[in-house]
């Protein structure tokens, strides 16, 4: 009598061409399948390959340990069409239906060679399948996370532009809610471009801060201050009424920091420790 193994290594390379046509029926005729992302030409080579890494796996033995060595060579497939497939936009269902798409037409095989053994080698399969549509699913899990992380750093490096005013001036805009993380942006942002300019006087605009607490005041201080050890004055501008009675009123010290209403004050303010003056041309000059 067979072994559970032995009739899953039968089921899994008895007539493979079959078995790849059998798969991929199921496949595309899953509610998940993204034929706008993966033509069919191109998930045929990928079941077609996936077959071959499985069934030398198989043969191998080691069916209910997915981390043995036999199993190097899926695990590796696994990895890189999660990671691709999570590139690409698929969803988390739709990565792991192909894995869990392959039990029903093995599962048939399974039951045409019916035997005293059925039951374990069922038992096998689902367990050897569950074992790496899972895996697969925590790539892809691990795979967008650090693609959404990625285009999170993107986010904040974008939301943090220095632009150079003139010769020695530089302004930056801040909008949006001023965290932990961000102000070290902020920080490296502002003092990359201070060396890179040369600049000693730097423009922080926070007409875009929504609000300003204890811990915004203490990051913009902090910003300030470490433009000063590289040789820049700063003038913080946007400094509506509300923000001036919220700082008051929580005691921020901001005595040693230049502060200004609008940016238009603040540009002022630089051209002026700068020596640049801006002067009305006559009409028709």
């Amino acid at each position: 009598m067979d072994t559970p193994q032995q009739t899953v290594v039968q089921a899994v390379q008895h007539e493979p061409e079959a078995l790849l046509q059998s798969w991929l029926r199921e496949q595309l005729a899953a509610p998940t399948l993204r034929r706008d992302l993966i033509g069919e030409a191109e998930l045929t080579a990928q079941s077609r390959e996936f077959l071959r890494h499985f069934s030398r796996a198989v043969s191998a033995g080691n069916l209910l340990d997915t981390g043995a060595g036999n199993w190097t060579e899926v695990r590796a497939f696994l990895e890189d069409l999660s990671r691709q497939r999570a590139a690409q936009g698929f969803s988390f269902s739709e990565v792991a239906t192909f894995v869990f798409s392959l039990k029903q037409p093995l599962f048939e095989r399974l039951r045409e060679g019916s035997g005293a053994n059925l039951a374990d080698a069922l038992w096998t399969l689902t367990s050897l399948l569950d074992g790496l549509g899972l895996y697969t699913v925590e790539v892809y899990q691990r795979s967008r996370e650090a693609i959404l992380e990625r285009q999170r750093q993107e986010m904040l490096e974008l939301s943090t532009p220095v632009v150079k005013v003139w010769d020695g001036v530089v302004a930056l805009p801040l909008i949006g809610t001023l965290d932990s993380e961000r102000t070290q942006v902020v920080m490296e942002t502002l003092l990359e471009r201070i060396v890179e300019t040369g600049s000693t006087l730097a423009i922080i605009d926070i007409t875009g801060v929504p609000t300003v607490d204890t811990l915004v005041a203490q990051h913009l201080l902090r910003t300030v201050a470490a433009a000063q050890l590289m040789g820049a004055d700063c003038i913080i501008s946007g400094i509506r009424p509300q923000i001036a009675q919220t700082i008051v009123h929580l005691g921020i010290d901001l005595s040693g920091v230049t502060t200004k209403a609008s940016l238009a004050d603040a540009l002022q303010i630089a051209m002026e420790r700068t020596g640049f003056r801006v002067q009305r041309g006559l009409p028709g000059a």
